[in-house]
């Protein structure tokens, strides 16, 4: 039970009634020695143009506006609420775990008595609009209802040395405007100077009366997330470990935090940085405000006054602010450098610990002003992915049956947060399937995936959607053997490179390369189609020879972008006309020489560098470098088929549902017309258009039809010794 004369108070707004009452006695002992002084000018027949003494001891002599609180007097005669009692009474709050939000901005900013003082000054015209009419009495004149600096000196000074003295509390370098924790206004047309007028942002009147939210200025460019335990989330051991350690030197059992010190966290889009900030947070109970500095530039001019709001934000909430996009600012450009610049400046003054997210390594220069810490993140491996996918299910789908998940990190590379959404969208496509009785299943996983992959590659390539199987296909034994052989790599990629540690012997290599090579229409484009098919993924077929560009430098570009872009989609690349680029290394002789060798080396790397499945393909192998082959992991020869596989492939090319004569002479066809299979595909398809057209139904003077037209657009002659005992149907 508490006690009548309670020692401690209750809550916020019990200790913000004090506070103001002793800032009333302060005002009331002004007024009296103002007008004892004739400080205060008079007006006579200005009613309403002014505020009159009759107005001021109105509210002045409300009961409730002095209160009953333990007054004492001052060395200077003037009695004002006893100071150490409140001081006490706030120590003792403290002491039975009761939050004041006014005392705690002052413990959070650092401010001295007296700028703690005038902070209530300034925002007592925000709580009540009897100190709007206080303010601008005492300040001869009705526009003034905000402090001036005068009046605050005046209020809080007693001698004319202490004033001078406090004068430095106003500096712009000094808390109260260094933080925003009060600003200047404007009084109609004055010109505000270094006694200018002072107001309390809204932002902080609300943080006083316990009312969180975000500045309304940073809405667009800030949010707050909860943190995360490092528990909840798939992070190494290691990683784990050595963050928790850094953080306990950085944030001393007495709860000193460092200033300026930064954690820059390095990786690719989806690597976990914004998910390992919020674990720190959870290390320090706080929350974590993501920052989208791509955002935050395009309004250069109010770049610095936005950042000081962020880093004031991160002292309200509290919480770690985390810079987003921070590869933004690391252009070679002046004014990217320039803001740059800027935000060390703040974070150097300003901030305790934050955090920048890039896909580029640290700048060297934040090593001059601030503590930095650098981290690299790996995208998350096999492993993870797979642990990430059980996770999100589990919280998904609960005690449910879960479906098999060994094949999707297989399939797809994705991030933890593709993976969680992946998972969620699953779920809507089931219940979509099936609304009152769902379950996810494999094909859902697969087809959420594939949306997760976003390909953005559709600007130089052309997605290839694959309607064959391996039955499709015919081709000999040993090219088959090889092509399943490249699968059966694929499927197995992270069983041998991560489970049984093989990525630890390679720097680069771990994706699967191949070389397909032959004849227009032997069967490379269907094969690269089969093998997407099998794993569920995009196929994009480039075109090098569009990509290839005369300009120097511009080839590099195109082909990072392409496979930029297929990393983040988990596309299979098909490279068609590879020999475009791919010719034998040139001597150099000038420097279009040096650099058409140079984009061979690049493709090399690009290569090797993805972690997914390229296939070039080229008509000429022969004219391939061998130092570029040496470094395929798979050449597959596909040549024109024999006898026996055009027989197969005759009989293999037509439909279910499509009408044949049964005079058809198939073997003739394979016999006689040494064609690639895509020859005999467009053969049987204009047959097929012939048959549609004219009888129903695909005869032997179709295909001869076809096959002449096939022979005309590849020049080749259609003389009797060519069609045989057929000859005669060319002319029906």
């Amino acid at each position: 039970m508490q006690a009548k004369n309670q020692t401690f108070y209750k809550n916020s707004i019990e200790h913000l009634h004090d506070e103001l009452l002793w800032l009333n006695h302060i005002i009331f002992n002004y007024v009296s020695t103002a007008r004892s002084a004739n400080v205060i000018q008079k007006f006579n027949n200005f009613s309403g143009f002014y505020i009159s003494d009759d107005e001021v001891d109105s509210i002045l002599n409300q009961p409730d506006f002095l209160g009953s609180a333990n007054i004492v007097t001052q060395d200077n005669g003037i009695a004002v609420p006893n100071r150490n009692l409140i001081e006490g009474k706030i120590s003792a709050s403290y002491d039975n775990g009761i939050y004041l939000s006014l005392n705690d901005l002052r413990l959070r900013f650092g401010l001295t008595y007296f700028e703690y003082a005038v902070f209530i000054i300034c925002l007592a015209p925000q709580l009540d609009a009897r100190y709007q009419k206080l303010y601008a009495y005492l300040q001869n004149d009705l526009s003034k209802k905000a402090p001036g600096i005068d009046l605050i000196l005046d209020f809080l000074s007693g001698t004319p040395e202490e004033r001078l003295h406090n004068i430095k509390f106003f500096h712009p370098s000094a808390p109260l405007q260094k933080f925003n924790l009060v600003e200047k206004v404007t009084i109609g047309y004055e010109t505000v100077k270094v006694l200018g007028f002072l107001s309390v942002p809204q932002r902080l009147t609300f943080f006083v009366l316990e009312n969180q939210f975000v500045e309304p200025n940073l809405e667009k460019v800030l949010r707050l997330h909860k943190p995360l335990s490092f528990d909840s989330i798939v992070v190494s051991d290691n990683l784990q470990t050595q963050l928790k350690d850094l953080i306990k030197e950085l944030v001393p059992a007495n709860g000193e935090k460092q200033l300026g010190t930064m954690f820059f966290l390095t990786g690719r889009e989806g690597s976990g940085r914004k998910t390992i900030t919020r674990a720190i947070c959870s290390e320090l109970n706080v929350l974590c405000g993501v920052v989208d500095l791509r955002a935050l530039k395009r309004d250069p001019e109010s770049f610095r006054d936005r950042i000081r709001l962020i880093l004031r934000e991160g002292i309200l909430q509290p919480c770690i602010i985390c810079f987003d996009n921070f590869e933004t600012l690391q252009q070679t450009n002046d004014s990217d450098k320039f803001l740059l610049d800027i935000l060390v400046q703040e974070l150097r003054e300003f901030g305790w610990i934050t955090v920048a997210c890039s896909q580029n390594p640290m700048p060297s220069e934040l090593l001059d002003d601030l503590s930095v810490y650098p981290i690299e993140l790996p995208f998350p491996n096999y492993n993870q992915q797979k642990e990430l996918w059980y996770l999100n299910l589990k919280r998904e789908l609960g005690d449910g049956d879960l479906p098999e998940i060994a094949m999707l990190p297989q399939r797809f590379t994705l991030s933890a947060g593709q993976i969680k959404r992946s998972v969620i969208l699953a779920n809507r496509i089931a219940q979509i399937r099936s609304p009152l009785k769902y379950q996810i299943t494999k094909e859902d996983l697969f087809a959420s995936s594939r949306i997760q992959s976003q390909p953005q590659l559709s600007t130089m390539a052309r997605k290839v959607k694959s309607n064959y199987r391996w039955s499709s296909l015919v081709l000999p034994d040993e090219q088959m053997e090889q092509l399943k052989e490249l699968a059966s790599h694929f499927k197995n990629k992270n069983l041998v490179m991560d489970d049984w540690g093989f990525a630890t012997k390679l720097s680069l290599g771990q994706g699967i390369n191949a070389l397909f090579s032959g004849p227009s229409g032997t069967g490379k484009t269907m094969a690269a189609e089969i093998i997407a098919a099998q794993f569920g993924l995009d196929l994009y077929k480039i075109d090098l020879s569009g990509v290839v560009n005369k300009y120097i430098g511009e080839t590099e570009k195109n082909l990072n972008r392409v496979f930029t872009e297929a990393e983040r989609s988990n596309a299979i690349l098909f490279f068609d006309e590879a020999d475009a680029l791919l010719g034998k290394r040139s001597e150099v002789k000038d420097a279009h020489d040096r650099y058409a060798n140079v984009e061979v080396a690049y493709l090399l790397q690009k290569m090797e560098e993805y972690n997914g499945i390229t296939i070039l393909a080229t008509n000429l192998s022969q004219n391939i470098d061998e130092a570029f082959t040496r470094r395929i992991r798979f050449i597959v020869e596909f040549p024109m088929p024999s006898l026996k596989d055009r027989r197969r492939i005759w009989d293999g090319i037509w439909p279910a549902n499509i009408p044949l004569a049964t005079e058809l002479d198939l073997d003739f066809m394979a016999t006689q017309f040494k064609l690639s299979g895509g020859n005999i595909r467009n053969i049987a398809l204009s047959a097929a258009f012939y048959a549609a057209n004219n009888g129903q139904i695909v005869k032997m003077e179709h295909l001869v039809r076809a096959t002449k037209r096939e022979f005309q657009k590849i020049g080749r002659p259609c003389g009797k010794s060519e069609f045989g005992k057929y000859y005669g149907l060319l002319f029906n």
